[in-house]
Order: structure tokens, then sequence, then C-alpha cells
């Protein structure tokens, strides 16, 4: 199977105000993920992207939206990491238990690539600092894993349409497993400083998943 190459669908041109934008998210996004959004400040972010705080209050007019921000650029930038990927695992086999074993395994190929493993989950930062935002973000995190559970529920819908499970499960609680493994992989691989261990573990879930559906 080919190695799949996930395009970056946020690196198109951009007006100078939108690169200047995106500069600061990702600045806060890295600094974020490295130490928490309490312990991230405005005036950090301003003196790494050479702003004034009029430039970045221009953009977003309190840390709450910059909050927002952040989560819906992680969220988006994640549907389009697995949009890629099963988009691809469709075009490869018609088969829906094949299409999500090769799904899994191009994006262990992917995750694996990562010079420097998975940087982070923004979501999971959230959920432990969930007191400093407000109700959208909050609601808007909660969202977000909601739709895990939509998409992979949809996946295994469709293969339980032609195969049956070799012990009786709930097929909800197996799609928020497969987004357990993939959270609890980046906790892992960043704890144990193992770049390696996410994909390990995603290899470990398509195995389970393979061994979990018979004919």
């Amino acid at each position: 199977m080919e190695k799949l190459t996930i395009t970056d669908t946020f690196g198109g041109p951009k007006r100078k105000g939108e690169r200047t934008r995106e500069r600061i998210l990702e600045i806060a996004s890295q600094a974020v993920l490295e130490k928490g959004f309490g312990a991230t400040s405005i005036e950090e972010i301003i003196c790494e992207a050479g702003l004034t705080k009029s430039g970045f209050f221009y953009h977003f007019s309190d840390k709450n939206e910059l909050a927002r921000a952040l989560l819906q650029r992680y969220i988006e930038q994640d549907d389009e990491i697995l949009d890629q990927v099963f988009d691809r695992a469709r075009e490869l086999v018609d088969d829906p238990l094949h299409q999500l074993l090769a799904a899994l395994k191009m994006l262990a190929e992917v995750l694996e690539d990562l010079p420097n493993g998975h940087p982070g989950c923004i979501v999971a930062v959230y959920c432990y600092q969930e007191r400093l935002f407000d109700k959208e973000v909050r609601d808007l995190n909660r969202h977000a894993v909601l739709a895990w559970r939509t998409r992979f529920r949809a996946i295994l819908d469709d293969i339980a349409t032609q195969y049956q499970t070799t012990e009786p499960v709930d097929l909800e609680q197996v799609a928020d497993m497969i987004s357990t493994v993939l959270e609890g992989g980046i906790v892992m691989s960043k704890a144990l400083n193992e770049p390696r261990k996410l994909a390990d573990q995603v290899m470990l879930l398509r195995s389970f998943l393979k061994l979990l559906f018979t004919q």
C-alpha cells in the first residue's frame, strides 16, 4: 500500500492579516500544548509574534476568543487529516472493514513520520483546564469529542451491515474507544518521550478491530 501524504490545507496564499492571525494561532498553539492555557500569556504571544498589543487585539478581543479560535483551528486540522486518510482508504478498497483497517494503517504511518511525535491535543488540554473558559468554548470542546464519536460510529455501523462481532459490544462504546486510544496514545507518547508510541497504539487498535469483526 502506498504511503499517504497529508496535504496542508492551511498553507495556501493568504493576505497579510490572515498570515498574522495564523502566526498568532501557531505561536499560541505551541505554547498551550507545552505548558497549558493558563500559563500562556498574551504578552508572550505578542512578543514572539513581533506585534503590538493593538495588533493582537485587532484579531482577538480577549483570551477566550483566542481560546475559541485555537480550538476551532485544531478541530478543522484534525478533521482534515481524518478526512484525507479515510477518503483515501475508500478509494483503495470497497469493503468497509478493510477501509477502516487501511485507514488506521495509513494514519499510523502519518503519525510515525512526525519528526518529534504528535505535538499534543488542544481538546485534551482544554478538558483539564475547563474552568478557564466560557461556556461557548466548553461547548465547542464537547462538540469536538461528540463529532469523533459520530464519525467512528458511522464507520462501525457500515461495517456491521456486513460483519458480525465476535463478542457482544455496544458500537457506540467501540467508537469512543477509538477516540480514547488515539488520545491516550498522545498522552503516553509524550509522557514516555517515545514518539512512536502513538503509532504503535493505532496499530494495536487496528489488530483489535480486525479480531472484533468476523464475516
